[in-house]
């Protein structure tokens, strides 16, 4: 019997919470009391607990909020000021449903002739709550008029459904039945779910540009998001006056992107942009989905696609660089101290262990690069020992390098028309005809707002490029933001210094374009139009490259007859 009253009262201390200095003994226990009570599934709450709830608020003084799970379990109390009552952040960590809402219905008090706040429709939102009960407490402690809320499906037109009864004796909707269908509508609003289990986003574009630039860029993130199996389920963009340093874009704008997220059961919110380690900190602290950007999302690509021993390298330790910063003691571990021999005292916290860490792996994988650039330097000299002449493939990723060079050498690079299908450096011998060997290089494609971390990290395998006798600038010809995509190369290639090096510009996909435009592509910035699927087109290509590398170098007497007679050359 002590044993049940004692486990009783403990459960009460832990699940009461908010402004209880000050609370006497008598209303201790009525608090208590609320956490034994019961709803039925199908009622938001029942007469006799809003009768109770509104005398308790009216008799302490206090607005008094309780959270309900779907089995009408009272599970926690939370304890207001005169006019208001705060969630505790522990909300993030309850889900007691299945689908895209919490499975938790927040009620609370409100003062006389008073409404749901904008704070009520915050934490609709945020924490993703079934519903947001307002019950009035009248001058003589009786319920009074009801207000409830809750989120609507994105077809439904309107983000938010408020409505209002007299009393609570009015709320006979079937409060079950309403959420399952909810549930339903908001799985099915983003499209049937795919078999394999793939992340769901909303991708969203701010800044200080223009509204076309930030569509064109939001265009581009897709892209990278499809690269990386992502499904993309919406897009937003928001022109910003000055960007919000807590939250990148303003508070009001992330409560739509949240909302939207829950209404089309997407579990990803992608930034276009890198977010500051405090950004990035505070939008996960008002939202359980996951937050990334457009860093971070590159990266990941890259994991995915490094297949050489170095390229897994260059991958990690740029994630380890762009993830030391932003390291923070979020986690409840990174507060624990370390014990044992040589850790008593104060010791190192979780967070500084972690950090130290990172930084010794990642001077030892800088120190693996060393060796492998160093391994790389000698063959090099051994190029440069037999004169075999080095053209370099370079351009914005996706616009056909691996194509081309498969064509070019009858070779299988993975190639798919997808950003970064192709990550790590390849070399292959091209024999020209009259000429000799040739060897030809690809290299990682560039892409805008290339992260420094990647550039970095990749610094060894690009400096190759330094060595290159031609450079070949393949571009996406059929590609509308073809000139920007040619700026960003040039401006990648001048911070590497690589202007120096010849170069010719190669347009590739004429084949998705008019012929007289592709045409006048070329003229108008003196290139080659070529299709890369197309052997036949490449004969001016071959014919310009043996132009521009001169009089042959070593090894001239070796002939590939076989690419010859594809190329139908003479």
């Amino acid at each position: 019997m002590v044993y049940a009253l004692l486990k009783r009262r403990f459960r009460g201390i832990k699940s009461i919470y908010g402004k209880t200095s000050g609370l006497k003994a008598w209303q201790w226990a009525a608090l208590e009391r609320l956490l034994r009570r019961k709803v039925p599934a199908e009622r938001p709450i029942t007469l006799d607990l809003a009768r109770e709830l509104a005398w308790l608020s009216f008799s302490i003084g206090k607005q008094l909020g309780i959270l309900i799970n779907r089995k009408g379990e009272i599970t926690h109390v939370i304890v207001g000021t005169y006019d208001s009552v705060i969630l505790p952040n522990f909300v993030w960590k309850l889900k007691y449903g299945g689908g895209t809402l919490r499975g938790i219905r927040f009620v609370h008090t409100l003062r006389e002739r008073e409404r749901l706040s904008k704070r009520d429709e915050t934490y609709l939102i945020l924490f993703g709550l079934d519903m947001v009960l307002g019950m009035e407490v009248r001058c003589d402690g009786s319920p009074g008029r009801c207000h409830y809320s809750h989120m609507l499906p994105v077809r439904e037109g309107t983000r938010i459904r408020t409505e209002s009864v007299p009393d609570p004796g009015h709320l006979g909707f079937d409060f079950h039945g309403l959420i399952s269908s909810l549930e339903e509508e908001f799985s099915s609003s983003g499209g049937p779910s795919p078999v394999k289990k793939v992340s769901r986003a909303i991708l969203v574009s701010a800044g200080l540009k223009k509204k076309e630039e930030l569509i064109n860029s939001l265009e581009e993130l897709e892209a990278l998001a499809i690269s990386d199996d992502i499904v993309v389920l919406d897009k937003l963009t928001q022109a910003l006056k000055e960007q919000d340093p807590k939250f990148f874009i303003g508070k009001g704008k992330l409560n739509e992107v949240v909302l939207l997220a829950r209404q089309k059961a997407a579990d990803l919110i992608i930034f276009d942009g890198e977010l500051t380690p405090a950004q990035l900190r505070n939008i996960a602290d008002h939202t359980d989905l996951k937050i990334i950007d457009r860093t971070q999302l590159i990266l990941d690509i890259f994991a995915r696609r490094a297949k050489t021993r170095e390229g897994k390298i260059q991958v990690e330790l740029a994630q380890l660089r762009y993830m030391l910063p932003r390291l923070s003691e979020k986690n409840h571990a990174f507060s624990r101290l370390t014990g044992g021999i040589g850790g008593r005292g104060p010791g190192e916290t979780k967070l500084e262990i972690d950090k130290r860490r990172v930084k010794e792996r990642i001077s030892r994988l800088s120190r693996e690069l060393e060796k492998i650039g160093g391994q790389r330097e000698l063959r090099r000299a051994q190029r440069k020992k037999n004169q075999i002449p080095v053209v370099s493939l370079v351009g914005y990723t996706n616009a056909g390098k691996s194509t081309l060079l498969n064509t070019l050498v009858g070779g299988n690079l993975p190639a798919r028309d997808r950003m970064f299908e192709t990550l790590d450096p390849f070399a292959r011998r091209l024999f020209l005809p009259g000429h000799g060997q040739v060897l030809l290089t690809d290299t990682v494609g560039f892409i805008q707002d290339l992260p420094e971390s990647l550039l970095d990290a990749f610094a060894s395998t690009l400096e190759e490029l330094k060595d290159s006798d031609l450079i070949l600038e393949v571009i996406d010809a059929s590609n509308p933001r073809l000139e920007e995509h040619m700026r960003v190369v040039e401006d990648l290639l001048a911070r590497l210094g690589l202007v120096d090096i010849p170069k010719l510009r190669v347009f590739n996909k004429t084949d998705k374009i008019d012929p007289i435009e592709a045409k006048n592509i070329g003229e108008r910035y003196q290139g080659l139009c070529i299709c890369a699927l197309r052997e036949e087109s490449l004969s001016p290509l071959i014919l310009s490259i043996k132009d521009l590398l001169g009089s042959p170098k070593g090894n001239s007497h070796l002939f590939h007859t076989e690419f010859r007679r594809n190329l139908g050359l003479p």
